[in-house]
């Protein structure tokens, strides 16, 4: 996730670029999203395309999710591009179709492909509503919905067949549903990623990581959470409301501290590591960097500094070391 430019990380109180700061803790991937056509700049393929190479340069290794929208996409919302608009079904598939294409080929050409493309972020109820929505499991819009992803997976096998496709959903309840769904739909993919924030998905690690392990033996795949976050404090750094403050939002066991964050990472690490092939598993943290960047006072700034791998003073915290230790 990047976000401000002006934003200098440290190590100990050194400023160090940041992906050397990953890299030195033992982190190998980066996850970037794009936008179709978004407001800025931030998230356009010339931003992602411009650090993605020098995430590939830096010796990492580099995941692309795609939105498939203008703005953020997730289970509550998936809002077409506003160009793929009136398009008739036909032309929508061709769209996302050639978009992937034309974003992959670009990238390759640049010295950034992806080695990890997820084809839709959070795609619970579907994506590109509401030609690829679906409200529930019995729908009648699965096969469109399905058709629409075999064309961004297709997009991605043609570019490279080495590129791993994920798919990804918000929490795990439905997974066993949804991926068996996939599954009628023949759908084909590599890696099921999954999203694991206690606060909305629940606060017990014990039934994550028996869900894990079931639908990494169903579906013969490996399994990654493909988002999380904790925090190291309920302190705020600017004057944006920030997303979590209270501690019954948090798993009982670990308290909003540094050290509570750092224990909360390995825990999930251990418990995904044990529940997958030790080989097949990866835990990837969201918007580690998402510092207050505009300043103390800022009432559009960061809601998720407290959340960060990164202190009020932008200092790599402990469980940057939880998270590349593994």
């Amino acid at each position: 996730e990047t976000k401000e430019n002006t934003v200098a990380f440290k190590e100990n109180g050194a400023i160090k670029d940041i992906l050397q700061i990953a890299k030195d803790k033992g982190i190998n991937t980066i996850r970037l999203r794009l936008w179709n056509n978004p407001a800025t700049q931030h998230s356009s393929l010339t931003e992602v395309a411009d650090f993605a190479k020098q995430i590939k340069a830096a010796g990492l290794k580099f995941w692309l999710d795609f939105h498939y929208s203008d703005t953020w996409a997730d289970p509550g919302a998936q809002t077409k591009p506003a160009a793929w608009n009136s398009l008739s079904f036909t032309e929508l598939k061709d769209s996302i179709y050639s978009f992937t294409k034309s974003t992959l080929s670009y990238l390759a050409a640049n010295n950034a492909l992806p080695d990890y493309v997820e084809t839709g972020n959070e795609i619970n109820s579907g994506f590109l509503w509401n030609d690829g929505k679906v409200t529930s499991i019995t729908d009648a819009n699965w096969a469109n919905f399905t058709d629409l992803l075999k064309q961004g997976i297709k997009a991605t096998r043609e570019t490279n067949t080495s590129i791993k496709i994920i798919i990804h959903i918000a929490g795990y309840d439905y997974a066993q549903q949804f991926f068996e769904k996939l599954k009628s739909f023949s759908t084909d993919y590599d890696i099921i990623g999954l999203s694991y924030y206690p606060w909305w998905h629940g606060k017990d690690l014990s039934a994550l990581q028996q869900t894990v392990k079931s639908i990494a033996t169903n579906f013969q795949k490996p399994v990654l959470i493909a988002e999380t976050a904790y925090p190291f404090t309920f302190q705020y750094n600017d004057y944006t409301n920030n997303i979590v403050g209270s501690s019954d939002q948090l798993i009982t066991n670990y308290p909003s501290t540094i050290q509570g964050q750092a224990q909360y990472i390995s825990a999930l690490i251990s418990s995904i590591k044990s529940a997958a092939d030790k080989d097949q598993f990866g835990v990837c943290y969201w918007a580690p960097d998402w510092v207050s960047f505009k300043g103390a006072i800022a009432t559009d700034g960061s809601p998720w500094e407290n959340l960060t791998l990164f202190d009020f003073q932008n200092n790599a915290l402990p469980g940057l070391d939880s998270l590349g230790k593994h």
